[in-house]
């Protein structure tokens, strides 16, 4: 994300203040707790709501922005530092309207803008869910943003200009499966959060929504029928595959927050539920991403020599990779994204083990910064693939110090 987009996903994804929830521990009926444990698992929320290390809902996750830092609040049902004090009203009104009891209005980390979206009966069963957690003792500091962005008021003049308040209502010109996936990517999953484009004040630029934005440093792909850097070739079956296990044959796997988000969330979901999220992704019109990531590099001779001496034995000469062993990078979207940072992040620290794909180890200590915008650029321009090859030392060398920084935490 940018960081505006960082806020909305911590990725990843978000979800914030969603759950500054409500009550005092007490058992809910079996059949609607467990139906809240579900909704609260396709909204990621313990995601956000967990500090690495920290006890899970008890909050403390640090988000960094331009304005300084917000932290995850605690949503165990503990009276004195949680939220043991919210009735199902409380907890609506903070999904519904994005304000919180005895704080006023969010700030727009919590997405609220598509919370909007969920029914009342699906809140009231979320809510259920989260009253059967165990309390935890854990005073959270949530604001910690620079004056005068710490002056909760000015969140009325951004709720004007950006937000509108409205539970999802179906669209009869579809059926109820398009429907339902209409209702879990554009509120509960808010989809958009990560994949769509910020303007300067936080908000998603709606006429570019899912047309793909960085995302703490990850590029969140076009989701738009774009037949280049979108999913305009991927099949539905595909589609839920991807967001199933992490991994789509003859595509791509999961990674950054995308990886955290298919591991708390994807992964629990319905094969119903992913089906009708795909079928919906598939009608989104096709758009290219306006944003402008640098201009194209020339790419020397000596970059295909280092494909091939670094990357070419498992994803062969031609990118086509090997089948649920190793992904193609020919027609790859995580590749052909007009952000190289995938490309970049992936050969200096290497990718994890996703449904059969066997690990890529990181080449940091191996090639230098302008070796790796090199490489980057060659599989941008190559096979087909016809993305700008916009990589340089530089991006690479601001890459690099961040994992640095990361690694020494």
């Amino acid at each position: 994300m940018t960081a505006w987009s960082r806020l909305a996903a911590a990725a990843s994804a978000a979800a914030f203040y969603l759950c500054a929830l409500p009550a005092v521990a007490q058992t809910a009926p079996d059949d609607l707790g467990k139906r809240g444990e579900y909704l609260a698992r396709l909204g990621d929320c313990m995601a956000c709501h967990t500090k690495p290390g920290g006890t899970p809902w008890a909050g403390g996750f640090r988000v960094a922005t331009p304005f300084g830092d917000l932290l995850s609040p605690n949503i165990t049902p503990d009276v004195a530092t949680g939220i043991g004090t919210w009735s199902a009203d409380d907890f609506y009104r903070a999904l519904h309207d994005g304000v919180a009891k005895g704080v006023g209005d969010m700030y727009p980390a919590m997405p609220y803008t598509f919370y909007t979206k969920v029914t009342r009966a699906d809140s009231d069963a979320i809510y259920a869910y989260l009253r059967t957690l165990q309390p935890v003792a854990n005073k959270v500091e949530v604001n910690q943003l620079r004056w005068p962005f710490d002056i909760r008021l000015s969140m009325g003049f951004w709720r004007e200009l950006f937000f509108t308040e409205g539970t999802y209502k179906p669209d009869p010109a579809w059926g109820p499966e398009w429907n339902r996936g209409a209702y879990l990517v554009e509120g509960l999953g808010h989809c958009s959060a990560c994949h769509s484009p910020r303007n300067f004040m936080g908000a998603v630029e709606k006429d570019r929504a899912f047309t793909g934005a960085t995302v703490d440093g990850w590029f969140a792909p076009n989701l738009t029928e774009n037949w280049k850097s979108g999913l305009g070739d991927w099949s539905i079956d595909q589609i839920v595959a991807y967001l199933k296990t992490g991994a789509a044959k003859k595509k791509s796997t999961t990674f950054g927050d995308m990886a955290t988000v298919q591991h708390n969330s994807m992964a629990f979901a319905t094969d119903a539920d992913l089906r009708a999220m795909a079928t919906y992704l598939k009608t989104l019109a096709a758009k290219t991403s306006a944003q402008n990531f640098g201009a194209a590099q020339p790419v020397p001779p000596s970059a295909a020599k280092l494909y091939m001496d670094n990357c070419g034995g498992c994803h062969r000469a031609k990118g086509a990779g090997l089948p649920g062993v190793f992904p193609p990078l020919a027609g790859n979207g995580a590749v052909v994204a007009p952000d190289p940072i995938n490309v970049i992040h992936a050969v200096l620290a290497g990718l994890p083990p996703r449904n059969g794909y066997v690990p890529m180890p990181g080449f940091a200590a191996q090639l230098t910064d302008a070796q790796i915008a090199e490489i980057a650029n060659y599989v941008r321009s190559s096979w087909g693939n016809t993305t700008a090859p916009n990589a340089t030392a530089a991006m690479v060398r601001n890459e690099r110090a961040k994992l640095k920084t990361v690694a020494a935490k």
